[in-house]
C-alpha cells in the first residue's frame, strides 16, 4: 500500500525557517522524482521544488535561494528546508512522487505570519 506522509508544517514568523519531511512507502522510492507543490485558494497548485532520481534539483523562481530540496534514499524520505520565509509562502505543501505512477500526500499547512 502506497503511503506518502508530510510533516513539519506549522506557524512561523516572517524570516523564520521550517523543515518539511515527506516519508514514502509502498513503491520503489529510488526510481521516483519527488516534488513539493503548494496550494492556496487564490493561486491554485504551484510547483515549488523537484528532485530527480539522481538528485538534480529544480526550484520555482519565487523560492530560489531560500528553499533547499534533498532526498534520503536509504530512508525513503525527502526534505524541504525553507529559510527566510515570507507571508506569501503560506500554503498547504504537498509531496508528490512521479515515475510510472503518480502519488500524492495529504499535505501539511505552513503559515507565515507575525
Amino acid at each position: 500500500q502506497v503511503q506518502i506522509v508530510e510533516s513539519g508544517g506549522g506557524l512561523v514568523q516572517p524570516g523564520g525557517s521550517l523543515r518539511l519531511s515527506c516519508a514514502a512507502s509502498g513503491f520503489t522510492f529510488n526510481n521516483y522524482a519527488m516534488s513539493w507543490y503548494r496550494q492556496t485558494p487564490g493561486k491554485g497548485l504551484e510547483l515549488v521544488a523537484r528532485i530527480s532520481r539522481g538528485g538534480s534539483t529544480k526550484y520555482a523562481d519565487s523560492v530560489k535561494g531560500r528553499f533547499t530540496n534533498s532526498r534520503d534514499n536509504a530512508n525513503n524520505t525527502v526534505y524541504l528546508q525553507m529559510n527566510s520565509l515570507k507571508p506569501e509562502d503560506t500554503a498547504v505543501y504537498l509531496c508528490n512522487a512521479a515515475f510510472m505512477n503518480t502519488y500524492w500526500g495529504q499535505g501539511t499547512q505552513v503559515t507565515v505570519s507575525s
